[in-house]
């Protein structure tokens, strides 16, 4: 076969892919579940739980959304908080914070123990503390991230969202803020990827754990469940801990999924291109189980959205309708999720190159060992 074929042959199966892929974000957009804003569940206890590190600058303004958001519930509701060993002052801001107000309880956290990474033993400390150990667990869980800031109606949207829908996870995934130009080309992947390669209605009544997508930046989870699926002790050493939580509530007989929800919670995950690739370096390498996955995912996004562009710069119109389905896909995903549509979607083939470079970045810091996050050293079977 003659290269030019060859050429021609991938540019068409690329622009294929992109079609297919646009078809399902559309559907995804339609079908998504969004949490009713005016909806109010039963009475039931909450527990809000708030691991921080080192988020100073951050801690104030999600403790204030989150006590407004309570201020809601219909029932007995509390906040738990871990210092999980800060630096930058956050116990201090988090002791002023529970002084004036006691529906705020700190808890110092300890060093994680040899088998388990940081932020899941930081859950499962604040679990323990709102679950004691012989006692029957009630009510729902939710954690929150230090970076994320909820509207006030947030818990009582979500969790009626959870109860009414027979779910026992239901993750509303937060509006991402992007400032920098690192920022506006990778984070809005974060909810285009689900929506383009997921089937929602499909994965949330599969068991299977190929079908799971979850943000543990803001997620909520029946008590009972949670137990009996083994809680963060079941997702220990794992990075994408929310992912794996959620696969935990399958195997346990559980049902979740992810949900819309940029009128819930906002996110500004990374700050500019040093925290971009530093939050990217430390997960990416096991979000598609093996280097060979990351390979062969990263591959695959490069044959639907990166080579059908290369061919429309030289004329193809077959390379410009997989440009195009690819900018349609962003498109929709933005407009449904509450991103930016004009022009970042235009730069779709570039955010797939970036993603792709963060993919191999954080594929060769593992296999080195120096995946770190807020001054940790992540240990990894390497």
């Amino acid at each position: 076969m003659r290269a030019t074929d060859l050429w021609h042959r991938t540019v068409t199966v690329g622009t294929g892919l992109s079609m297919a892929s646009l078809a399902l974000t559309v559907d995804n957009a339609i079908r998504v579940r969004r949490p009713g804003l005016t909806d109010i569940p039963t009475a039931e206890p909450l527990s809000v739980l708030i691991p921080m590190r080192n988020e100073v600058t951050r801690a104030e303004r999600c403790l204030t959304a989150v006590l407004d958001a309570i201020d809601r519930w219909p029932g007995p509701a509390r906040v738990l908080v871990l210092d999980d060993g800060s630096v930058d002052g956050t116990d201090a801001v988090l002791a002023r914070l529970a002084a004036h107000d006691d529906r705020i309880e700190v808890f110092e956290g300890s060093p994680p123990p040899p088998g388990w990474l940081g932020k899941t033993w930081a859950c499962r400390q604040l679990a323990d503390n709102a679950l004691p150990a012989g006692t029957l667990p009630d009510g729902v869980l939710a954690f929150v991230d230090a970076d994320v800031v909820v509207e006030p109606h947030a818990f009582t949207s979500s969790v009626a969202l959870m109860r009414e829908s027979g779910l026992d996870l239901v993750s509303p995934y937060p509006r991402q803020v992007a400032t920098s130009a690192a920022e506006r080309l990778v984070q809005p992947l974060l909810q285009w990827s689900w929506m383009s390669t997921l089937p929602l209605g499909l994965a949330e009544r599969s068991p299977r754990e190929s079908l799971t997508a979850a943000n543990g930046q803001f997620l909520m989870v029946d008590a009972v469940t949670y137990r009996r699926a083994g809680g963060h002790e079941a997702v220990r050493d794992v990075v994408l801990e929310d992912i794996a939580l959620l696969r935990a509530i399958k195997a346990a007989g559980g049902r979740g999924v992810v949900a819309e929800g940029s009128t819930v919670a906002i996110c500004h995950m990374y700050d500019g291109w040093y925290e971009v690739r530093a939050g990217y370096r430390k997960s990416l390498w096991s979000a598609f189980g093996s280097p060979a996955g990351t390979s062969a995912v990263t591959a695959a996004l490069c044959l639907m959205y990166v080579i059908p562009a290369l061919a429309a710069l030289t004329g193809s119109r077959t390379g410009l309708v997989g440009y195009l389905a690819g900018v349609a896909s962003r498109l929709v995903a933005a407009r449904c999720t509450g991103g930016r549509t004009f022009p970042d979607a235009f730069g779709h083939p570039a955010s797939i190159a970036l993603f792709t470079f963060l993919a191999a970045d954080s594929t060769i810091a593992r296999r080195r060992g120096e995946l770190r996050w807020k001054g940790r050293t992540i240990e990894v079977d390497r």
